[in-house]
């Protein structure tokens, strides 16, 4: 079992930065890989981007790519996603994922998930 709880979600202006953090229970973190996932109001929960289990692999959506960055810190059982340069399109709750999926863009090959935390980008 691995429990989530992800946070640092805010109101930020458009072009600002936030610093999301999804902290794990459990010894097993380094044997998950983590994403981040996304979910704005009447739209279905999508990719944003994943973390192999070393960190030395890295994975985005093209929505986000050049502009997040994801990393983990296996000894804090840890993930981040830094968002840079956020858009009002980028505004939805923020999810931390963990699971061993075989396609890392796919959210129902997760097996645990965070609460969420809610971005929200406007003026």
């Amino acid at each position: 079992q691995v429990q989530l709880a992800d946070t640092g979600g805010g109101l930020v202006q458009p072009g600002g930065s936030l610093r999301l953090s999804c902290a794990a229970s459990g010894r097993t973190f380094s044997s998950y890989v983590m994403g981040w996932f996304r979910q704005a109001p009447g739209k279905a929960r999508e990719f944003v981007a994943a973390v192999s289990l070393s960190g030395n692999i890295t994975y985005y959506a093209d929505s986000v790519k050049g502009r997040f960055t994801i990393s983990r810190d296996n000894a804090k059982n840890t993930v981040y996603l830094q968002m840079n340069s956020l858009k009002v399109e980028d505004t939805a709750v923020y999810y931390c994922a963990a699971g061993r999926p075989t396609g890392w863009t796919r959210p129902a090959l997760y097996d645990y998930w965070g609460q969420g935390t809610q971005v929200t980008v406007s003026s």
